[in-house]
């Protein structure tokens, strides 16, 4: 008997540390096997080394660090069981707002003569607001008029985009004071990347919020019944998504010492698309900030890899689409093999 209960026991251990594993090793193996597959084109057919190139890898970390930041907020929405399309038309409209008043030699010296700029912080605050502000406006019209997420969003992903062209009629704002590029230079948008990472990393597994965000997105009905107040609790996630999304454009603006209308074009699709592949569910209730962390780079080392092996960027966007489907068919596999069990 004391045989047979101690053979159960070992047969049940392999099964126990399968289950200890975090979902996101099998999202790193992808990466580390992307960037494999790239080292030994580049040596094929470009003759050097994609790993082994420091300023390359710099610049895909910073040029990643940007959707990085909107899709830590996406994720948030994703797991709800919603969507949001608004983050990249969000970043172009906080961008040329928090540019416009970080403009050097802008401020109304005539009422104080002692102060040529406004402090870096009040465009950095403003960006951020307008971001919490267009998010807030998704929230309630998500939670008060029952519309699809899908439809709000994409209401807003229009708004925001006409605002960034009425509010300077369609010009570049530039000649911004240093204060503010400061923030946009060297390694401080892959700091801003991974505090926002780190601290919503925390949010999502040891708070309330965190246990609210998957409990809507498991079964919105339960999660009701249970008692969380549902609508006041999408209205804060998709208010966060928004201030991270303005967030963005303040670093984006930044970076670039400019800002047009245009920026952040298609940046939602990006964001959505590393969620999906750091393995956060479509269907809502699952997903892990250090999975769309990893889904944030890899689709920075395929976009820097197409780019070092001279692929021409038509073709970079074909591969992308393809990858995006082949993420959310990995998803849908996924929710019929967890139905199953």
């Amino acid at each position: 008997m004391n045989n047979s209960v101690a053979k159960a026991e070992s047969d049940l251990k392999p099964s126990r540390q399968r289950r200890r594993i975090p979902p996101e090793a099998n999202i790193l193996l992808v990466l580390i096997g992307i960037a494999l597959v790239y080292e030994i084109l580049g040596w094929v057919f470009v003759g050097q080394s994609f790993l082994f190139n420091q300023q390359r890898l710099t610049i895909m970390i910073l040029q990643v660090s940007v959707i990085g930041i909107i899709a830590v907020g996406v994720t948030q929405v994703i797991i709800t069981g919603g969507i949001d399309l608004s983050s990249g038309s969000v970043v172009g409209m906080t961008a040329m707002f928090s540019a416009s008043l970080a403009q050097a030699s802008t401020w109304p010296r005539a009422l104080y003569p002692g102060l040529t700029d406004l402090p870096f912080v009040v465009p950095i605050a403003i960006g951020i607001l307008a971001g919490l502000a267009a998010g807030y406006i998704n929230g309630q019209l998500i939670a008060k008029t029952k519309i699809p997420p899908f439809i709000a969003t994409l209401g807003m992903m229009v708004t925001a985009r006409g605002i960034s062209k009425w509010y300077t009629k369609g010009q570049p704002v530039s000649g911004l004071n240093e204060d503010f590029i400061f923030i946009g230079t060297g390694v401080w948008p892959v700091v801003v990347f991974l505090t926002v990472a780190v601290i919503f990393h925390i949010a999502l597994r040891y708070t309330r919020y965190g246990k609210f965000t998957y409990a809507i997105g498991a079964n919105v009905q339960a999660a009701r019944v249970s008692g969380i107040n549902v609508e006041a609790h999408l209205i804060k996630v998709y208010a966060i998504a928004g201030m991270l999304a303005g967030l963005a454009g303040v670093v984006t603006a930044a970076r670039a010492q400019t800002a047009q209308a245009g920026m952040g074009v298609m940046y939602e699709l990006d964001a959505i698309a590393a969620a999906v592949i750091g393995g956060t569910s479509l269907a809502g209730g699952a997903g892990r900030i250090t999975g769309t962390v990893i889904g944030t780079i890899i689709l920075g080392v395929m976009t820097s890899g197409f780019t070092f092996l001279r692929v021409d960027a038509y073709y970079q966007e074909i591969v992308k689409g393809m990858i995006i489907v082949a993420a959310v068919v990995a998803d849908v596999y996924r929710q019929k093999k967890r139905a199953k069990a």
